[in-house]
């Protein structure tokens, strides 16, 4: 299992979530990703999820 990181900003740069989570690849890691923002309302609002080798996995502007 791998721990990536999903983070959430506001429109004026403003961190609003910051959350780790595991999964076991890249594909998985979008999927939960996908599912956490939607659980928290923030699908919308500029998103980023990463990889622990960096790459990006999900992003939205």
């Amino acid at each position: 299992m791998k721990t990536y990181f999903l983070t959430v900003f506001e429109k004026d740069g403003t961190n609003v979530l910051d959350e780790t989570f595991q999964a076991e690849n890249d594909n998985q890691a979008k999927e939960i990703g996908s599912e956490k923002l939607e659980e928290k309302g923030f699908s919308e609002h500029t998103h980023r999820c990463v990889a622990p080798e960096g790459h990006l996995v999900l992003f939205h502007r």
